[in-house]
């Protein structure tokens, strides 16, 4: 006999560890203390943290497509477009059309958004220092490898709500 859904939902309730053992919420409860850390700091260069994520993914590689940068960033493109279009108000960044592609649009760090960017790059790498305390750097490469599979691993979940919304419409 199989359980209905609210039976199961009250059975899985029952058994779920606890959430010091649980890793969503470990993950979360870690990522909002050094983002709530962090945010502090990047407000008093008067950005937002999406706003410092979007001139880091710069950093790293500028000219990035608006899709592109969205995923880097891991913000929503509508969300994006407005930290874009802030970021450029105050000529920190700079939209411009591509030259193959006359519709793509490449987003450019200007002077002053890599000035700033080099004053907080510092900042960012003792937050990451303070955080990987007491981790070896083998440790530290590890944590940040299984990291990343985490995150590629959730594109299972979305291809599952996909595919169940798929069947539901």
């Amino acid at each position: 006999m199989s359980l209905s859904k609210d039976e199961q939902t009250q059975t899985d309730r029952r058994n779920m560890k606890p959430l010091d053992d649980y890793l969503p919420y470990l993950l979360n409860r870690a990522g909002a203390r050094i983002a709530g850390a962090f945010t502090s700091v990047v407000r008093d260069y008067g950005l937002t943290l999406p706003m410092w994520r979007v001139l880091a993914a710069l950093n790293e590689a500028d000219g990035r497509r608006m899709g592109e940068l969205a995923l880097r960033t891991s913000i929503d493109q509508s969300t994006l477009s407005r930290v874009v279009d802030a970021l450029e108000r105050r000529g920190l960044v700079r939209r411009a059309r591509q030259d193959a592609d006359a519709r793509g649009v490449a987003v450019h760090a200007g002077e002053a958004g890599r000035a700033l960017t080099a004053k907080i790059v510092p900042i960012a790498l003792h937050y990451e220092t303070v955080a990987l305390a007491g981790f070896s750097g083998p440790q530290a490469k590890l944590l940040k490898r299984m990291l990343t599979q985490l995150y590629r691993n959730m594109d299972a979940l979305d291809a599952e709500r996909a595919a169940e919304a798929r069947k539901a419409g």
